[in-house]
Formats: C-alpha cells, sequence, structure tokens
C-alpha cells in the first residue's frame, strides 16, 4: 500500500511539463474491437475457472517434483509424497517492496542463488502480489520470468536510477510523447483515460521490455508465453480494491470487495461481486454478462493498466480537480497527459473499468455501476495479497507471506496488516486462516522481526510462514515514497531480502522451512523438527 500524500509530494518534486512532443509511432495501447467468444464471458464464482484448474492440474506435478527435490536437498530423511500446495505473496510498499520481495524469490530460486532455500521457488503452486508486490510479479511474469539478478542488471538498475517521471532516461521526452498519444489513443477508441492509465505507462517503462514500455504486454498474453505453456512458473494473482463512489466513499473500507486479476480472469469471490469474467475481454461492454455490441474488446488488460491499478493510490486526495491538476511535478505531468482527452474530474483518481457484471444478478454490490473504480489492493489495510488463497477451490496448505509493509515509524511490518486479514477472515466465514495475534503480540514476542509459523499445528488451517522486511544487512526500511534508487541501494536492497528469506543466513531455517511444509501431509518428520516447531511455531 502507498500512502499517497508522502507518495505524491515526493512525486512531485520531478517537474516536467505537461505538454509533449508530436508522438512518434503508432499506438498499441488502446482497445480495440474483436471477435467475441464463444464460451461464456461471465460466470458465478462457484469455484476457480476450467482454465486455472487445467493449469493447476499441470502444474502441481511439476511444483511437487520440485519441491521434492528441495526438501531432498535440505535434509534427505523428508518424506516426499503427497506434498502440500505452497503459495507465495508479496506485500504492497513500492519499490521498497519490489526490492526486497526480488531479493526473497532470488533466494528461493534455484536458478538464481545458491543458499538453503534455493529451489523452493520451482516448488510453488501460486504467486500473488498488490501494489509494490504486483510490479515485482508483473515484471516477473511480463517478461516471461527472468531471473532477479537478470532483471536487476538489464533494466531495473538504470530504470529505478531515474525518476519515475523520466521514462527511458535519456529518451524522456520520445518516451513522453509516446505515452500522450497512448492515452489519447484509448479515448478515440471511447474509453476514458484516468491518472492511472498515465501512471501505468509510466512504472511500465521500469517494469517491462519492449517498445513504448511493453505496451503490447496484456495479463492475458501472459498465458501464452512459453514460462506459463510449459508449467514451470506458479499461476500468478494480482489484487485491487473496489471503492463505491456512488456513494460518496472516497477510500474502501476494511471489508472492501478484493478484486483478483489473473491470466485468465478477472473478478472476486466475495459476497456482492461473486463472479468472474474473462480477463482478455475486459473492456467490453456487458450486460447480464451478454454483450451489448455485436463485438467485444481486447488490450484494456495492459499490464501496465493492471499493475498502476493495484498501486493507484491518488483516491487518497478525496477531492475534486483542478486542485490535484495545479500541483507541480509528476502529477501535473500526468494530469497534462490526461487533460488532453477530457476536462478532469474526481473520477480521475481512480482506475475505471467497463463493470463485467451490470445487471449480473449474482453481484448486487456492483450490478447498477456502469463502470468499476478501483484502487490499490492494500488499503482496506490488507496489504498482503492473502485472500485469493483463502478460497476453498485453491486448496492451499502452506503460505509464504513477505510483508513489506510500513506499519512502523521506521517503515517495517508490525504484524497488524496480517491481524487485519485474520479478523476479516474470520467475518467473512473463510475458514482456512489461522489464529494470528495482534500487532502487541508481534512487538513483544520479535515475530515483527524474524520468521514465524502460523498454525502449524491444525491441518485445517493453512500454515503461513511469515517473512517480515528486517534490515539485516541494509537498511531497508525506506520510505514507501522513495521512488529512486542508486545503483547500489538496489543492489543492497536486494542482497537483503536475500537474508529476509534465509533469516539472515540462518544454517538451520532452511530445515525448519522444509519442517512446516511437510509437517501438511502428516507423514513422519525428522526428530530435530520438534526445536524448529519450538523455535518458529506461533501456539
Amino acid at each position: 500500500m502507498l500512502p499517497a500524500f508522502s507518495v505524491l509530494l515526493a512525486l512531485s518534486l520531478h517537474v516536467f511539463p505537461p505538454t509533449f512532443a508530436a508522438p512518434v509511432v503508432i499506438s498499441g495501447y488502446a482497445p480495440v474491437p474483436a471477435t467475441c467468444p464463444s464460451t461464456p464471458l461471465v460466470r458465478t464464482a462457484s469455484g476457480i475457472s476450467s482454465s486455472e484448474a487445467a493449469y493447476i492440474a499441470a502444474r502441481k506435478p511439476v511444483a511437487s517434483a520440485a519441491l521434492g527435490n528441495w526438501l531432498k536437498k535440505v535434509d534427505s530423511s523428508f518424506q516426499t509424497s503427497n506434498l502440500p500446495t505452497v503459495a507465495l505473496t508479496t506485500s504492497g510498499g513500492g519499490l521498497r517492496s519490489l526490492l526486497t520481495g526480488a531479493g526473497v524469490i532470488q533466494a528461493l530460486d534455484s536458478r538464481d542463488s545458491n543458499v538453503g532455500t534455493s529451489g523452493l521457488y520451482q516448488g510453488l503452486t501460486y504467486e500473488a502480489g498488490l501494489s509494490g508486490g504486483g510490479w515485482l510479479l508483473s515484471s516477473l511474469a511480463g517478461n516471461n520470468y527472468p531471473t532477479v539478478s537478470s532483471l536487476q542488471t538489464n533494466l531495473w538498475t538504470a530504470a529505478f536510477a531515474n525518476s519515475l517521471a523520466v521514462p527511458n532516461g535519456p529518451g524522456a521526452p520520445a518516451a513522453l510523447a509516446q505515452i500522450s498519444l497512448d492515452i489519447t489513443a484509448k479515448s478515440a477508441a471511447g474509453f476514458q483515460p484516468t491518472l492511472v492509465d498515465a501512471y501505468g505507462r509510466l512504472l511500465s517503462y521500469q517494469l517491462l521490455y519492449g517498445p513504448d514500455g511493453g505496451v503490447s504486454d496484456d495479463l492475458s498474453t501472459v498465458a501464452t508465453l512459453s514460462s506459463f505453456t510449459s508449467y514451470s512458473v506458479p499461476f500468478p494473482i494480482i489484487t485491487a480494491l473496489n471503492v463505491q463512489t456512488a456513494s460518496g466513499a472516497c477510500t474502501p473500507p476494511d471489508n472492501a470487495v478484493i478484486f483478483e486479476f489473473s491470466p485468465y480472469e478477472f473478478g472476486s469471490f466475495d459476497t456482492g461481486v461473486n463472479a468472474f469474467t474473462q480477463t482478455k475481454y475486459l473492456g467490453t461492454s456487458l450486460s447480464n454478462g451478454q454483450p451489448t455490441k455485436p463485438t467485444c474488446e481486447v488490450n484494456y488488460d495492459n499490464l501496465g493498466f493492471i499493475l498502476g491499478t493495484s498501486s493507484d493510490v491518488f483516491n487518497e486526495f478525496c477531492t475534486a480537480f483542478p486542485a490535484i491538476a495545479s500541483s507541480p511535478g509528476l502529477l501535473a505531468t500526468l494530469a497534462g497527459l490526461v487533460n488532453q482527452t477530457h476536462a478532469l474530474t474526481f473520477m480521475d483518481e481512480y482506475a475505471l473499468y467497463p463493470n463485467p457484471f451490470y445487471q449480473y444478478a449474482h453481484s448486487s454490490l456492483v450490478s447498477a455501476q456502469k463502470n468499476l473504480t478501483l484502487v490499490d489492493g492494500g488499503e482496506s489495510h490488507q496489504n498482503n495479497p492473502i485472500f485469493p488463497f483463502l478460497q476453498p477451490s485453491r486448496a492451499i496448505d502452506v503460505m509464504l507471506v513477505n510483508d513489506n509493509s510500513a506499519d512502523t515509524s521506521a517503515n517495517f511490518p508490525d504484524g497488524s496488516e496480517l491481524y487485519q486479514t485474520y479478523q476479516q477472515a474470520q467475518l467473512a466465514g473463510l475458514t482456512r486462516m489461522p489464529v494470528i495475534p495482534p500487532s502487541s503480540v508481534f512487538i513483544s514476542k520479535g515475530y515483527n522481526i524474524r520468521p514465524t509459523f502460523f498454525g502449524c499445528n491444525d491441518n485445517s488451517k493453512i500454515t503461513i510462514i511469515f517473512l517480515p522486511n528486517h534490515n539485516y544487512t541494509f537498511p531497508s526500511g525506506q520510505s514507501t515514497a522513495k521512488l529512486q534508487y542508486s545503483p547500489s541501494e538496489t543492489d543492497g536492497m536486494i542482497k537483503n531480502g536475500v537474508q529476509v528469506a534465509t533469516y539472515g543466513g540462518n544454517a538451520t531455517f532452511p530445515e525448519c522451512l522444509g519442517c512446516a511444509i511437510v509437517k501438511k501431509t502428516g507423514g513422519a518428520l525428522p526428530t530435530k523438527c520438534a526445536k524448529c516447531f519450538a523455535d518458529f511455531c506461533y501456539n
């Protein structure tokens, strides 16, 4: 989650004029008409989609084999039959979370590290991110899952050394001109762009390869990439929140509807929506699940727009224009990009999606809305994207939760985000969430600065492996408002993330991690697991 006012204050330090030179190439950003699919565009949320189920059925044996290989590497006495389903989440927190989360993944990735946890990433079945964690997941998935080292060397180091307002470094004027064209093209196609469109385009230049900041990268096209079609990567999910702007709300409540984006579907299991639509056809005009026009729309699921949606904090201004438009710096740039298409309004603070659940009987909370207004996935004080993995149909057994929230004045997590998710899960009847104590217990017991296992002794619950950001080797409590990192800072943050995943390089931690995973099988455990549980398990 990005604290809006501090972030936007930081962004305002970078001044660019809100008008740009003539565009240089044709835009690929605008949605375009396409033939509608033969399959239904909307379904009720009775479980995961058939496409996701098919992917998981093919992914699970691959993941289990890799998980078994890692377990045997850690301790040859681990039994490796009937292994659990393991997921990873990366919290919000801007570049602080992206870089720390990148280090965590590097520590888990056998292609990219040689530490005790290396190989566990290959054993994951699912992965989720929101806001800064969504940036990380988008950069991995949109680029066909390269290693963190590769992204650091070939993309991130140079990109993060520049201001967000300077896309493509020295090529910024041409890039800004192209982004201007992108925004205009979306408007010309009949869709109102907002600040989130411009914001997502700028972020894409930092996170995606390809011309115009990976403009051709749609979330649905991730399903066509070789890493995905070979079932060699965990299934990705990005989250965002709904705001009921029609009722006068500016920000989401604690029980806000949590929307999921995946390569196959967009929607929510939450009561009030309880439906999903095909991601590829986001932007299609629908009523009661049926197209209202002869054609459907594609390209609305631009990956930059989605990662911008998951990190949209402009709504926290909660004010009408022109107050924002008159602010200096990046805000003026964003406003100028959008203002060329229409007079700015309060709605320009939100990510707008034509509502696929308009007039859909199963979606009573949003069925009257022509548009969905979505914002940062962590604004409901659930800064870890856990809810998708509490759904019974996904049958997650173990979840690694990398929390990089800025709950404290020093910009570190204190467990409050996890506790909030526990409380909301209880209210929603999601019984797989283990018991989580309040932040006071985290702080008094030191759970906020080291790994802790929740749900160890209850097979009816998911075991949560809590991996909080902590400054092991680098001052990793950087402000969410910090959107420029020098090469040495980028490197230091990623290396510290490796320490987060390995408990500061603790020699026994990988085996204890293995103990927590294998315990979910109900099988025999090495005798040394008893000490691991005494050291790391809550209750």
